[in-house]
């Protein structure tokens, strides 16, 4: 497997070069040529290379169109991972924020580029790992979930970056209200699933340091060991919480070959690929390694799968209203009520994995 690498800038997401070098000639004390390319995944932040003379570093910015005040917050993102360099050594050092807009039009950030593999669904079956190399990889994946939920956030900066009281509450509540705000057609299994998260929520399990978007493509992988996870990345979501809402979200990404096809092509996770785990195995390593209790597991799942519906409808949203003409968001409604489908059997059945199409 190839080290990730970018290609050209999507059309209508070209930043301003000659704004943003002189920007940083500014602040990182260089006076070099700048080339900008792009890293192909994502539908929520966008994320770019910057070649800055012999130096490498890696932008994100929020989407365009996007609302940055009610999210994407690229100055939260970017104090995570300060506050993450020395209890999780597992993720790209910062390196720059800035929050004046007139450089490329959003507040960003720059962090080092930790070269590595990054598995995207869209690799070929020639590049995909081996049967026996997936499965090392997706025990390293639920490892480093594990440890990155253990971490000791008493004392230090992360403590005061989220507020675990309450939140599988305000997690329900807020996920539904967005949903309203960004629906564009009827969907009856999305408003069932909405009533049902309202009426069956437990109480915390506890808190912890958590990701919020944690899947396989904000993994990097060593080149020369793939079993070994070396860093993780988009942290736009992370707060202090349940972490068991946090497996929720890694559940609902966790696609199993027989779930409804619109989720497969979305390439959101190469779950399904030969030598993965199914999500019950999945849960069950987790709970293993961490005494965890699965009795509501249920619940974490279809929160999970229906905040990813959630985050699917709002981007959907915005091409509807024209604010980004990425042609790969033109169908993501479909992806929508994949989601929405799922959750519903999972609720009907009382079980996360084997729910057919």
């Amino acid at each position: 497997m190839n080290v990730d690498e970018p290609n050209e800038v999507r059309n209508g997401e070209e930043l301003d070069i000659n704004s943003l070098r002189s920007h940083l000639c500014q602040h990182l004390s260089h006076n070099e040529e700048l080339t900008v390319s792009q890293f192909p995944s994502g539908f929520s932040n966008l994320t770019y290379l910057l070649n800055f003379g012999t130096n490498e570093y890696v932008l994100r910015r929020p989407p365009f169109g996007a609302n940055i005040k009610s999210g994407h917050d690229m100055s939260r993102e970017y104090r995570f991972l300060t506050a993450l360099s020395e209890p999780f050594k597992k993720v790209p050092k910062p390196v720059l924020f800035c929050d004046d807009e007139s450089v490329i039009g959003a507040p960003f950030y720059l962090m080092e580029r930790v070269k590595g593999v990054i598995l995207r669904g869209h690799l070929t079956d020639e590049a995909r790992p081996s049967v026996d190399s997936m499965q090392a990889i997706a025990e390293a994946s639920i490892s480093t979930l594990v440890e990155l939920h253990k971490i000791d956030i008493v004392g230090n900066a992360l403590e005061n970056l989220g507020k675990p009281e309450g939140y599988v509450s305000r997690q329900v509540s807020g996920w539904s209200e967005r949903y309203r705000k960004a629906q564009t057609d009827a969907i009856s299994e999305m408003d069932e699933i909405a009533i049902w998260l309202e009426k069956n929520q437990p109480t915390e399990s506890g808190s912890s340091l958590i990701h919020n978007d944690f899947k396989y493509d904000n993994l990097v992988l060593n080149p020369h060991d793939t079993s070994n996870v070396i860093a993780v990345l988009d942290w736009e979501m992370a707060t202090i919480g349940d972490p068991l809402m946090d497996l929720g979200t890694t559940l609902g990404y966790w696609v199993e070959a027989n779930d409804p096809q619109a989720l497969k092509e979305l390439n959101l996770s190469p779950s399904h690929w030969p030598g993965n785990p199914n999500r019950m195995q999945v849960a069950e390593k987790y709970a293993s390694l961490t005494g965890a209790d699965l009795r509501h597991l249920v619940f974490y799942y279809v929160q999970g799968l229906f905040k990813i519906a959630v985050i699917v409808q709002q981007i959907y949203y915005r091409f509807q209203k024209g604010h980004t003409k990425d042609p790969r968001f033109s169908n993501l409604i479909h992806a929508v009520k994949g989601f929405g489908r799922l959750a519903s059997q999972a609720i009907k059945k009382n079980k996360i994995s084997e729910l057919g199409s």
